[in-house]
């Protein structure tokens, strides 16, 4: 990399910086009448004041070099670096406020593949840019655009042998998790059981686009804050998420934290989708298992296994696997009752919603490896089915479907406590 700075500098390019500027300073202008609206439960939470915001974006090739391109409303201190398998350049920022368009970053030019955005964890931001072929980053500049900034990423062709080398070895990202963390519910001594809530992806990673450019992380969001709200109405739960903001979690660090404030059970909400699954529709529930129960479930694990390197986070052997391992029985143990936790959801289900063939499934996903709390993935239903997504963005849909798994809650938490002598649970 030659130099993360400040150019000030003119161009012959005055003109068309002067146009951006002026419609930077519309669009922030239109930015505020927006933020003045009610907003929505599925929203992300405002960035916070003095935060930059990003209202445009562009890929430019040029021979063997590629730039991409950023208005900004002011300069960004801007680190980078390299990931293989796949090769992605990462650019980690203070947080920003990305005003782009929905379908930005999908398509890209040159030595861009793609690119995404989005919140990485309090107070950072990161962009990863999916590379064509290898490539070097040469430049990291903010350009003065009159009152805006252009935040100017430039992208070099070169060699594998020269990427390996510039490339970093696998390495362990401090987990994100402040935010959430901060959220625990307060007083360790109530005897309530903690019931996890997890909305999958978030801020980087936006999980699977839908119909209408509907995003995974929105839809997941707002749902499981109508969970959260209906357990705890309920007066017999303590309930944390793992995420209460568009931002990013990887996905050992969603079950660790559970595993961390003692969480009796875990529930990861999701939304597939099919690249040609129009007419498939329905929610599924998954338990963690060392091999998938079918083809389906195989396919979706590894796509949702890939969370972690999408937000460009390089995937590393887990060292307290070894630990899980030893504690075999427990593991079993903990099989045992998710299967069942899961089949209740299913039946409670059954009668509100749509569920898809054969609704109980299992495979190996990262994020159900909690070796001793009892864990599900539920799938809601396919964003690729325009049924499914009117239905999952529906208050209505939202507030049957958590009310059924209110009921799953219950009946699971009866269930064990009626095993032990002298305990009892009152839905």
């Amino acid at each position: 990399m030659k130099r993360i700075g400040i150019d000030a500098g003119g161009t012959g390019e005055a003109v068309v910086r002067r146009r951006a500027a002026r419609l930077l300073a519309l669009c922030l202008g239109a930015l505020c009448l927006v933020l003045a609206e009610p907003v929505k439960a599925q929203d992300p939470a405002p960035a916070p004041a003095g935060a930059a915001v990003a209202v445009a974006a562009e890929v430019k090739p040029d021979g063997a070099t590629t730039r991409l391109s950023l208005t900004i409303s002011r300069p960004v201190e801007a680190r980078a670096f390299l990931l293989e398998r796949p090769d992605r350049v990462i650019i980690d920022l203070p947080e920003v406020n990305f005003q782009l368009p929905a379908n930005a970053g999908r398509k890209g030019a040159g030595l861009v593949a793609s690119y995404r955005f989005g919140l990485f964890a309090p107070g950072r931001s990161r962009i990863v840019i999916d590379l064509a072929q290898p490539a070097l980053v040469e430049s990291i500049e903010n350009r003065a655009l009159g009152e805006a900034t252009l935040l100017v990423i430039e992208l070099s062709r070169t060699d594998r042998a020269t990427y390996h080398r510039m490339a970093l070895k696998p390495m362990v990202e401090p987990e994100p998790l402040p935010a959430a963390a901060m959220s625990q519910p307060a007083g360790t001594t109530d005897d309530k059981p903690l019931v996890v809530i997890d909305p999958g992806h978030g801020g980087v990673d936006p999980g699977a686009i839908g119909v209408n450019g509907v995003a995974e992380k929105d839809v997941v969001f707002a749902f499981a804050e109508r969970l959260r709200q209906r357990l705890e109405e309920t007066g017999r739960y303590r309930v944390m998420l793992t995420r209460t903001s568009d931002t990013f979690v990887s996905l050992a660090g969603r079950w660790r934290m559970a595993q961390k404030a003692g969480a009796s059970l875990f529930i990861s909400i999701h939304a597939d989708t099919l690249s040609d699954g129009s007419r498939v529709r329905g929610a599924t529930v998954y338990t963690g298992s060392g091999f998938a129960s079918d083809a389906e479930s195989e396919r979706l694990a590894a796509k949702e296994n890939l969370a972690d390197q999408i937000a460009g986070l390089d995937v590393v052997e887990d060292p307290n696997e070894i630990a899980g391992i030893l504690a075999d029985l427990t593991k079993r143990e903990t099989r045992v009752f998710s299967l069942d936790f899961a089949q209740k959801v299913v039946d409670s289900l059954r009668d509100v919603v749509t569920l898809n063939k054969n609704p109980l499934r299992s495979a190996g996903f990262i994020v159900l490896k909690a070796p001793d709390i009892p864990s599900v993935l539920i799938e809601l239903g396919y964003l690729s089915s325009a049924k499914d997504v009117d239905l999952m963005t529906s208050d209505a849909w939202r507030d049957k479907s958590s009310a059924a798994l209110v009921k799953a809650v219950d009946s699971f938490f009866a269930t064990r406590l009626a095993a032990q002598p002298g305990a009892a649970v009152s839905p």
